[in-house]
């Protein structure tokens, strides 16, 4: 389950897709229109009282454990990665790996139907498709799985997989008496690595469907063919093979389990509230450009980054590492238009790390707003460096330590200059956004963004889960048919 702070910012930032900016080789920053959506009813946030048989949100990553408080059966070489919602399962081993759930518990809760539901969850895999220039999976990798595959369906199976190219979604069952179907074959084309996809497959006695990315995209055959019950006891995996083969080679996140097949608005809805995290997490290279320099921070990410104004003149030799560092051979000269150029060379630190470079024309260290400082750039030990365009009235260069204190992505220099934030407290304002997250969205991490009416959107649904009104900071008129459909907005 998600936390009242995860919750809070997921009503605050859902649904909108981000725009990725750069700024004079500065800062990369990620801008978007934080909205949020006034939901009557509908379209269920995690967290409400549950329509599903069960969710996975994967955040505890030392259990495993559902939203209903039910631990995996087994799981083995299973990785961590916090690219997606919080944390979220990697089965992608050279070893077996698996994931293993119970389909029915001795309770009898259920956590899957075979026969007549929904499963929805968001994927990212790590390879691309044959048809985009990668190499697939390499293998018939399984996403989710019952059973075991037989060519004479001798035992019983039902799964959710792709090819080994990585083109093509399978949804395929079998029975043990030599009957089975693919009920669903979609062409896929994923090209970039850690891209998050949200998978949606609704299915019943008269219909299959498959949603990519809050979308409907096609519909399949009805689903006649499922495992027996000796082979539903065995439970189900995630993304792999029974036997730990087989593996997705890639990331889950945000699992949903279903006794009905959901609607279309159902599905949108579950992607759009969750959408956010995974196409604005700045941490996920495939959602970000890499920055000129390398982050050295470890395991956090660099909110701000890179050579900035600084222009890399020499190296210097020879070069020396000091547990302290500090900048030398400072001249200053004018420049034809008037303006001043400052160079001077960063020493001692150590190798590989990067120092930021701040600038004031006023020597305040205050916690106020009123006088914050300037970053300048990025730079490294033992190199000489120019700064261009300076006014000619006083300045003062001060170089920073690459110390995170609370993993937010700011250094603490940084908050403590730049942006006047605590250095200790990765939240500043209390909305649950870290605060180098807001830095990279352009947000005032000094502000609670949450509670700005001016900067969001407000869906307003009807009691049947029709979109009735936009408004707000992307207020539309909408035009509906006879039937209550939206037929256009501006």
């Amino acid at each position: 389950m998600l936390t009242q702070k995860q919750r809070k910012l997921w009503k605050a930032l859902s649904g909108n897709n981000p725009l990725i900016l750069k700024f004079g080789g500065t800062v990369a920053l990620l801008l978007f229109s934080p909205l949020l959506g006034v939901v009557q009813s509908g379209i269920p946030v995690p967290g409400d009282p549950p329509p599903w048989l069960d969710y996975w949100s994967f955040d505890n990553t030392n259990t495993w454990v559902t939203s209903k408080g039910y631990p995996p059966v087994s799981f083995t070489n299973v990785g961590t990665s916090d690219l997606g919602e919080w944390y979220a399962p990697i089965l992608d081993s050279t070893n077996a790996a698996w994931l293993h759930y119970n389909i029915n518990e001795a309770d009898g809760t259920n956590h899957l139907k075979v026969d007549f539901g929904t499963v929805m969850f968001w994927f990212a895999p790590n390879w691309s498709g044959t048809n985009q220039g990668g190499a697939g999976p390499g293998e018939w990798s399984r996403l989710i799985e019952v059973g075991s595959y037989t060519t004479n369906a001798a035992y019983g199976w039902w799964s959710i997989y792709t090819d080994p190219e990585g083109v093509n979604l399978y949804f395929s069952a079998q029975t043990n008496n030599g009957s089975g179907a693919t009920y669903l074959s979609v062409p896929i084309s994923w090209n970039i690595t850690n891209l998050w996809h949200h998978l949606a497959f609704t299915y019943s006695a008269t219909n299959s469907s498959f949603y990519l990315d809050g979308e409907f995209v096609t519909n399949g055959s009805p689903v006649t063919y499922w495992p027996g019950s000796d082979v539903l006891a065995n439970g189900f995996f995630i993304g792999s093979a029974s036997n730990g083969l087989g593996q997705a080679h890639g990331m889950f996140d945000e699992l949903y389990t279903y006794d009905y097949p959901v609607d279309d608005g159902t599905v949108f809805g579950t992607w759009w509230y969750s959408e956010i995290w995974y196409s604005g997490n700045p941490e996920n290279s495939a959602n970000i450009a890499s920055a000129p320099s390398q982050p050295s921070m470890t395991p956090y990410f660099n909110a701000v980054t890179g050579p900035g104004y600084m222009i890399q003149l020499t190296n210097s030799t020879p070069c020396s590492t000091n547990s302290n560092v500090w900048m030398t051979n400072v001249v200053v000269s004018m420049a034809s238009n008037g303006t001043m150029n400052v160079t001077f060379a960063i020493v001692g630190g150590t190798e590989g790390t990067i120092y930021d470079v701040f600038a004031n024309s006023l020597l305040d260290f205050s916690t106020t707003t009123n006088a914050p400082w300037a970053w300048m750039g990025q730079g490294y030990h033992c190199t000489t460096y120019m700064l261009t365009n300076l006014p000619t009235r006083s300045a003062f260069l001060m170089l920073g330590q690459p110390i995170d204190s609370d993993g937010d992505g700011l250094t603490d220099a940084m908050e403590l200059l730049v942006y006047k934030t605590n250095p200790h407290l990765s939240d500043t304002s209390g909305d649950g956004m870290l605060d180098g997250w807001k830095v990279v969205w352009g947000l005032n991490p000094l502000i609670d963004n949450t509670a700005q009416s001016d900067k969001r959107s407000n869906y307003v649904y009807d009691t049947a889960g029709w979109l009735r009104q936009l408004t707000g900071i992307r207020a539309e008129s909408l035009t509906l048919d006879r039937e209550g459909n939206v037929q256009q907005s501006k």
